[in-house]
């Protein structure tokens, strides 16, 4: 059985995700503590930041998915199709089966590229102004 590259690179994003995620919380709470009643201009405009980014990265996150499930229902649409006119052909309701697994992990890596995206480079970028 091959795997599919999708199924690679959706794992590994997840993965990388619940790592980059919960760094990017710890720096920012402590920065938020840190900052206490009067944040800095330059604390004030990293908070205002990731209000924007979460926003922007959520609604990237979802225009994806919305195409990709329609390129996706439109895909699952033509192979039932085939499935119902041929269903005396070797493994149609297996290979039904498998497109629609096909496609909810394509809708998956679709909706997750955005978040994963900002995260992990969240996670870079706080990491090295953590440094200096």
């Amino acid at each position: 059985m091959a795997v599919r590259r999708t199924t690679k690179s959706l794992a590994t994003k997840s993965v990388e995700l619940a790592i980059a995620a919960p760094q990017v919380v710890a720096h920012r709470v402590a920065r938020m503590a840190a900052a206490g009643a009067m944040p800095s201009v330059r604390d004030r405009r990293e908070f205002e930041r990731m209000g924007a980014e979460k926003v922007a990265a959520f609604s990237e996150s979802m225009t994806a998915m919305a195409q990709q499930a329609f390129r996706a229902n439109q895909t699952l649409a033509a192979s039932m199709f085939r499935t119902f006119w041929s269903p005396w052909t070797a493994n149609s309701a297996a290979r039904l089966g498998r497109d629609v697994h096909e496609a909810v992990l394509d809708v998956l890596d679709k909706g997750m590229a955005p978040v994963h995206g900002r995260a992990t480079a969240n996670a870079k970028r706080l990491a090295r102004s953590k440094r200096r």
